[in-house]
């Protein structure tokens, strides 16, 4: 079978990870990328490890038009922009099985919504890429977990974490371009996970109905202003003008609409974690049985002494977002693979070629966005928000957190 002609449109950080992932995926070739600035980079390295006759791109529609997919992974603050050009390629005769959009949808409900509106402007399938619910090591604990679920009853309780020391671009700390913070940027991998987890076996990812959250969103690291200074003062943002969280942790509750069971989702998202790098912490408990999972617990660790430190070149090759170059470091062989990067993809292979739905749509990247305005909302509001509330359900449509207005001074302490 032929493979699908594979479009990036975005060679920052994770369209580069996202490669990464596609070197683990038969019948996909990346053939283009399209990007402000290292395109042409992307393109060498792709071609170089065997993705495809890869090639940088000068125009959406020249992309458009040689490829079968189409995936987005620009900056959050151009996707609206992006996907419209898309629309026009596809009216103009480009001839697109899918496009891609990874995590978030939107910054804000609207937003999303506009996505969906262009989506359908354009008449070409949509798959939302959010990797957590992809990951094999929750995929092998549904399936571990199977007879105990069926014999006893779902989940009840999810507990998910993400955490590292901070984003890699500019304008991930820009809340007025990301969006928010570390909720906006990670607490949608965590609230979308532990919804997951909950949701009982063969039914829809939106099949429980969440009723209620409450959250905080809290600055924590940048109380302190000689921490992290010259970096931030390097990537050209002040967050005495306008900062953004750095830590967050909530509570959503769900209803079963078969049997009225209720069931929680906590989350918490740290950019102040100091430790060996980026974490991932999910467990899950139900009646009689359970499960957890730690990535910072690899099957690999080396270690590396002072005086060798200086060999190392890149301390990432370790594990995104390592904090070290010295003493005893975890190492993942295939973070693509772990993260769920890898199955992502072969889920959106699979949907195209069989012309059925994938797991993730834009719809659902829709209600994962409404969750993270909902947690702002309560986090602003000190309150326990009811999500069943017409009212709230309304103001949602439009609402835009204080912190991605650039006005979180007024919610958040700055040192």
């Amino acid at each position: 079978m032929e493979a699908l002609k594979v479009g990036f449109i975005g060679a920052g950080f994770i369209a580069k990870f996202q490669a990464t992932a596609l070197q683990s995926v038969r019948g996909m070739d990346l053939i283009g990328v399209f990007a402000q600035k290292g395109a042409s980079e992307l393109a060498q390295w792709a071609t170089a490890r065997g993705l495809g006759e890869c090639r940088e791109y000068a125009t959406i529609q020249e992309l458009c038009d040689a490829c079968d997919v189409v995936c987005m992974f620009a900056p959050n603050f151009v996707r609206v922009d992006l996907v419209g050009e898309v629309v026009n390629a596809v009216k103009a005769g480009a001839e697109l099985k899918a496009v891609i959009c990874e995590k978030p949808l939107g910054r804000t409900v609207k937003e999303a919504r506009d996505l969906l509106q262009l989506a359908e402007e354009g008449g070409f399938p949509t798959i939302y890429f959010e990797n957590q619910i992809h990951m094999k090591p929750i995929q092998a604990q549904l399936n571990q977990l199977l007879p105990q679920q069926q014999a006893m009853g779902p989940l009840t309780l999810a507990r998910c974490a993400e955490e590292h020391c901070g984003p890699h671009a500019p304008w991930f700390w820009d809340p007025t371009q990301q969006g928010g913070g570390v909720l906006s940027d990670m607490g949608c991998h965590s609230i979308a996970c532990g919804w997951y987890c909950l949701t009982p076996a063969g039914k829809p990812l939106t099949f429980l109905e969440p009723t209620e959250i409450s959250c905080d969103t809290s600055l924590l690291k940048w109380g302190q202003p000689r921490y992290r200074e010259r970096l931030l003062r390097d990537m050209g943002v002040d967050y005495s003008k306008t900062p953004a969280e750095d830590f967050t942790t909530g509570l959503i509750s769900f209803v079963n609409p078969d049997t009225g069971q209720l069931s929680k989702a906590q989350f918490t998202n740290s950019w102040m974690f100091d430790k060996q790098g980026l974490r991932l912490l999910m467990e899950g408990m139900g009646p009689g049985y359970a499960f957890e999972l730690n990535t910072l617990l690899a099957p690999l660790t080396i270690f590396i002494g002072d005086d060798a430190a200086d060999a190392t070149a890149d301390a990432e090759l370790a594990l995104e977002k390592s904090t070290a170059t010295r003493g005893l470091l975890t190492v993942h062989h295939n973070e693509a693979d772990i993260y769920g990067y890898v199955d992502e993809f072969i889920d959106a292979r699979d949907a195209i070629r069989e012309g059925r739905a994938p797991k993730a749509t834009w719809e659902y990247g829709l209600e994962i966005t409404r969750l993270c305005m909902a947690g702002y909302m309560a986090a602003e509001r000190k309150q326990t928000i009811d999500l069943t509330d017409s009212t709230i359900q309304k103001e949602l449509e439009t609402y835009v957190p204080l912190i991605a207005q650039g006005r979180g001074g007024e919610i958040l302490h700055v040192g």
